[in-house]
């Protein structure tokens, strides 16, 4: 068990999760802040022996100033915004909230799916603009409408999210095929390498971690291989994409349209290429995916039973 009796919790932005967070059951003492600049990190964190964070970045050079830490609790699956490295050199524990999403991902990305394939957002820009009321017909059908049911879902990557998607996939009537590194057992999935789920699919959707192997894995060259009927969806990390390739992509009809829930940076820079995109195949919402009330109530007993975990020496979830 390790006593932390004296030390610190520190919570370096915890407007980022609305939910209630329990009191853990042992003894320590709490501080938390609604957001944290990179340049504060340092001071926040002095004396600190567990660390939670969002989206505020650890990185190597900010470890290294904090000898009292010992663990580092992410209020996120994702780990990419602190330095693994520098934490196993120093022996600090890094424990990350995995699978607290798996309905509200899954039906984020099939809002993203339906509102991109059935043209939702050219239709309702129709209506506001009055062009419904001057229709010498009951409906409008300026912009074409697509059904899932029998078209392709190409999942790439098939862990938990992936396989969720799938499911419900399945239930719109789709044909399910999956690039994954790992076996695919499912009878009814259709493995394929990468470019053949690419050059494929109906529906293209992301569920991978970002690192140095799937850092833009989808460029230029990997949507001139998609069908131009194709839609591309991301609600895992933005960095997956080339956002400029893809706004051309998306302006020259190279494919259908895209849904996307992440970007490269967040928050954006005003000059990022899909930000300046006025399309009505396109979608994109500000990284909400996860963030259903239930998910997020979910990820904040997980955090603190990561916490509990540790401290009782029986630490899980660590990466």
């Amino acid at each position: 068990m390790h006593d932390i009796a004296q030390h610190q919790i520190v919570f370096l932005d915890r407007d980022s999760l609305i939910a209630d967070i329990r009191t853990p059951a042992f003894a320590h003492r709490w501080r938390d802040y609604p957001a944290t600049d990179a340049g504060d990190v340092v001071a926040r964190l002095r004396g600190a022996a567990i660390a939670i964070t969002n989206k505020v970045p650890l990185r190597a050079d900010a470890i290294a100033q904090l000898p009292d830490l010992k663990m580092i609790a992410v209020a996120a699956t994702g780990t990419d915004n602190v330095d693994l490295a520098a934490c196993r050199e120093r022996g600090i524990a890094v424990a990350n909230i995995r699978n607290y999403s798996l309905v509200s991902v899954p039906e984020h990305c099939f809002a993203l799916i339906l509102a991109v394939r059935r043209n939702l957002r050219a239709y309702a820009a129709d209506v506001e603009a009055g062009r419904w009321e001057r229709s010498t017909r009951f409906c409008l059908l300026d912009h074409p409408i697509g059904d899932l049911a029998g078209s392709r879902l190409g999942i790439v990557g098939y862990g938990a999210l992936g396989r969720r998607v799938a499911q419900i996939g399945r239930a719109f009537g789709m044909e399910i095929a999956v690039a994954s590194r790992s076996p695919v057992a499912d009878s009814d999935v259709v493995p394929l390498p990468l470019a053949e789920l690419l050059a494929t699919s109906d529906v293209v959707s992301l569920h991978l971690p970002l690192n140095d192997q799937t850092r833009h894995m989808i460029g230029a060259r990997e949507l001139a291989t998609m069908k131009r009927s194709t839609i591309l969806i991301n609600t895992a990390r933005g960095g997956l994409v080339d956002e400029a390739a893809l706004a051309r992509a998306l302006t020259d009809g190279t494919i259908a349209g895209a849904g996307f829930d992440v970007l490269s940076k967040e928050p954006p820079v005003p000059e990022n290429p899909l930000l300046q995109l006025r399309l009505p195949n396109f979608v994109l919402t500000p990284h909400v995916a996860w963030a259903s009330s239930g998910a997020m109530q979910t990820l904040a007993d997980m955090l603190v039973d990561n916490l509990e975990a540790w401290v009782a020496g029986s630490p899980k979830n660590i990466v």
